[in-house]
């Protein structure tokens, strides 16, 4: 069977039948027929479909009856503006000769009462016609060859399913529920708006545009709703933003209205996005407005955002400030003429002479005539252009099927079969008198932008629908959107944005801590920690700042880390200073004290020459804790270390000496030793000489291998530097420090072994004191200098080299300067003998 005999066989087993009692032959409809509101006969018939009213009365279903006939009423005048709209385009091309020449179209337009029960009526009657019986065959081809309509993409869901497996073409104007982009679902279906997954993306990035991140949502509980619903919920999730409540209803469910406007009292977010087509739009504002429930900005879809039946006295104050896609205006000259005046007169004149189908719309609609004669809504008119498209788009189609040309005009032969208006639509291409270009998307629908409106008071009171700006849905997503924010007038009549958050933004400085149970809009604002810094506002968490730098006080921002060391300008450097100098002072003296007297028997008796160079190398001692004061650099690095090293070694080496001077002189006096000639003056240099030179080799070694070197130590504090002097190589300091331990210990030893020796040389017992103090000094040091932290390190190695050479200085040299200060008495060779006889 061909698919032509396939369609047409389905439509009779649909609502034909052959009547009992009736010829065999004879096809005759079951039930009262449909009649359209508005037709007229041509060569070619388009179906339209709109809710030119608003409500219907359903007949009781009592089911021990036959059901009386529905009635509507509430007539919706856009939806007439429609009809009217497709009647104009049509008229416009019968009157074209370079557009179907010699063929006319005729119209059949229904009511379907914005009712989905009413749109399957109509959907049958358009394919079936409204004749009572067809002749001998219940096949047939269907009644138009294409539809256009409906508004409200539910009642054209129906529609489409309805015809679909007849392919009949279905053009709607304004259903854009992104279900009907599927054509495996919807093939001949066609639109000449975009989706609404546009649309609904676009709303998600508008709300995020204006830092909203706190809505309500409410919804037709139908296809366009609920698809369109669950796109923006979608894209408003990517966008970060949060939906507090998603509520629906439908027209027909009053308690659920009541239920939404009882959530939109409690709810704290000031913007509500209402996807919703226009009959549920306007039974929410009554509600609204019956409740008083004011001040919240509406954000809508172009179902609803235009309709001038939501225009009454008292919807401003709950819709002004409105704003939200619309489809965009365009001007089609001829047609507001047609629709105040020209339609009255040549379409619609319910006199005696007219046609059957005329007098039985003005019998049965005479509201139609209330609106004879009215053009305040033509400002707001949108779709028209649309409904202008579609008609056009099946204009080109049957002409690209008849084969016509400017010569010979059409084939009027040929027979037209829907599928082939189907294929034909999917390859139009042509551009109205306005300029737009019309073609179809392999989905079906025609490449379109939105306008975006605003709600606003004009000077004479009336409510404008203001372009604000538009949205391209052809251009990328990121710069779809073209906005004039200034111009906008905000819920309440203001100019100021309203704020609809769960809480307040965080500051640069904090960051986002989720509130625990709650939407992610909903969070409490927390400080950043110490060393970590954000500089956005509502960030998710705090950056660490790089290793040199630390954060600021406001925790918004990373600044360099302070750099310490011991400086001069500090007090506890100022103090090491102060105890430096007061050392060499007191050496400086005690050496002026000593040349002084250096003829003295005390000064002699005591080796004068190791005393001086002594005292020589004390100063240096006092002196080397001076470069571990100040900026480390490269050079003092090595000084300070290298420094300490020699000095102590070189003042140690002269302790030793005496010690073993003392030790050697004691010998001497033996009967028959003569160990003296063999521990002179030189050979006490050289002694000095050779322990010194022996530092001297592992210092030169330690530089060598691997000196010290400035180091930036971020270790010990996390907010700031300590800049010291890295050892560079642990042993080489190590082995400068435990060289200093090894001679100060043998001089402890033999000091201490020589303690007991007549008095005239007891200079062993000072030397074991000087030793004893150094040795615990730096025994103390160690574990001291290991675990202090920063520039502290500094201060106990210098504090140790101090108190050493003070010990040194003290308890060799105090004993000597009061004698020769203070008891100059004791200061003879008598005395001195006098004491080695006791």
């Amino acid at each position: 069977m061909s698919p032509g005999a396939t369609v047409l066989t389905l439509i009779g087993l649909i609502e034909a039948c052959v009547t009992m009692g009736e010829p065999a032959s004879l096809c005759q409809i079951r039930g009262s027929p449909e009649f359209p509101v508005l037709s007229k006969e041509g060569d070619v018939m388009i179906g339209g479909a709109f809710s030119i009213h608003s409500k219907i009365t359903q007949p009781s279903l009592s089911f021990t009856e036959r059901p009386t006939a529905y009635k509507c009423s509430s007539i919706n005048q856009r939806e007439f503006r429609f009809a009217q709209s497709m009647i104009f385009a049509i008229e416009e091309i019968n009157n074209k000769m370079d557009l179907l020449p010699n063929i006319s179209i005729g119209y059949r337009i229904y009511d379907n009462c914005a009712s989905t029960l009413s749109s399957m009526r109509a959907a049958m009657a358009l394919m079936n016609g409204h004749e009572l019986t067809l002749g001998n065959s219940c096949s047939g081809l269907s009644a138009v060859h294409a539809i256009i309509g409906e508004s409200e993409s539910s009642s054209t869901i129906v529609l489409s399913r309805t015809t679909g497996p007849f392919q009949i073409p279905v053009i709607s104007h304004s259903a854009t529920c992104e279900c009907l982009s599927s054509r495996k679902e919807f093939p001949a279906f066609f639109r000449t708006i975009v989706s609404d997954l546009y649309q609904s993306r676009a709303l998600a990035q508008l709300v995020k545009h204006f830092g909203w991140t706190w809505v309500g949502a409410i919804n037709s509980d139908n296809d366009y709703g609920n698809n369109g619903m669950a796109i923006f919920l979608s894209a408003a999730q990517e966008e970060g933003v949060c939906v507090e409540y998603t509520e629906k209803f439908d027209r027909a469910e009053p308690e659920k209205l009541l239920k939404v406007i009882e959530v939109i009292k409690k709810s704290t977010a000031r913007v509500i996005v209402g996807f919703l087509s226009h009959v549920e739009m306007n039974n929410l504002l009554e509600q609204l407005s019956l409740h008083n429930i004011t001040g919240h900005q509406f954000i809508g879809v172009e179902a609803w955002i235009t309709a001038d039946s939501l225009v009454t006295p008292t919807s401003f104050s709950v819709l002004g400030g409105a704003l939200g896609f619309a489809v965009q205006k365009a001007n089609i000259s001829g047609l507001e003429d047609f629709l105040v005046r020209d339609f009255w007169e040549t379409e619609f004149l319910c006199n005696e002479t007219n046609s059957e189908s005329v007098s039985r719309t003005c019998k049965e609609n005479p509201d139609l005539f209330q609106l004879k004669g009215h053009d305040d809504d033509l400002e707001m008119l949108r779709y028209p252009t649309n409904i202008y498209k579609a008609i056009y788009a099946v204009a080109h189609s049957l002409h690209s099927i008849l084969k016509c040309s400017d010569k010979k005009g059409c084939d009027k032969a040929l027979e037209i079969k829907p599928w082939e208006v189907v294929e034909a639509l999917k390859h139009v291409n042509f551009t109205i008198k306005n300029g737009e270009s019309v073609w179809f998307d392999n989905t079906g629908a025609a490449v379109n932008r939105y306008e975006l409106v605003n709600w606003q008071l004009g000077s004479d009171g009336s409510i404008l629908f203001k372009p604000v700006g538009y949205y391209d849905a052809s251009l990328p997503s990121d710069k779809g959107f073209s906005l004039n924010t200034e111009a906008i007038i905000w819920s309440g009549g203001g100019k100021e944005l309203p704020v609809s958050v769960c809480s307040e933004s965080c500051h640069p400085g904090t960051h986002k801590v989720l509130q625990k149970g709650k939407h992610v809009c909903c969070f409490d604002c927390v400080p950043c920690p110490a060393g970590e810094f954000s500089n956005t506002t509502d960030s998710i968490d705090c950056k660490k700042c790089p290793e040199a730098y630390w954060s600021n006080q406001n925790r918004d921002a990373c600044l360099p880390k302070n750099i310490e060391f011991l400086s001069f300008t500090e007090v506890m450097g100022k103090i090491l200073v102060v105890f430096t100098m007061f050392g060499l002072l007191l050496t400086s003296i005690v050496a002026t004290l000593f040349l002084v007297n250096k003829d003295t028997p005390l000064v002699k008796a005591n080796n004068s020459e190791l005393s001086f160079l002594l005292l020589f190398s004390l100063s240096l001692c006092f002196l080397c804790s001076l470069t571990f004061i100040g900026q480390p650099t490269q050079w003092s690095c090595m000084l300070r270390h290298t420094a300490f090293g020699i000095t102590f070694v070189l003042c140690i080496s002269c302790i030793l000496g005496k010690t073993l001077v003392v030790l050697m002189a004691f010998k001497a006096t033996l009967p028959g030793n003569n160990v003296m000639k063999w521990f002179g003056p030189a050979q006490q240099r050289l002694t000095v000489l050779f322990f010194t030179f022996i530092q001297l080799i592992i210092c030169i070694l330690w530089l060598t291998i691997k000196s010290p070197f400035p180091y930036k130590n971020m270790n010990y504090y996390k907010e700031k530097i300590i800049l010291e002097c890295a050892l560079g190589s642990p042993v080489g300091f190590w082995a400068v420090l435990g060289y200093v331990g090894f001679l100060a210990l043998l001089c402890f030893v033999l000091a201490f072994l020589a303690r007991k020796l007549p008095d005239t040389f007891n200079e062993a017992k000072h030397i074991t004191f000087s030793m004893l103090i150094f040795c615990a000094v730096w025994l103390t040091f160690i574990p001291a200098y290991v675990s202090s932290p920063g520039n502290l390190t500094v201060a106990v190695e210098i504090f140790a080299i101090l108190a050493s050479s003070y010990g040194i200085l003290f308890c060799i040299f105090a004993p000597k300067c009061f004698i020769l200060v203070l008891r100059p008495d004791l200061n003879t060779k008598k005395h001195l003998l006098g004491k080695t006889q006791r």
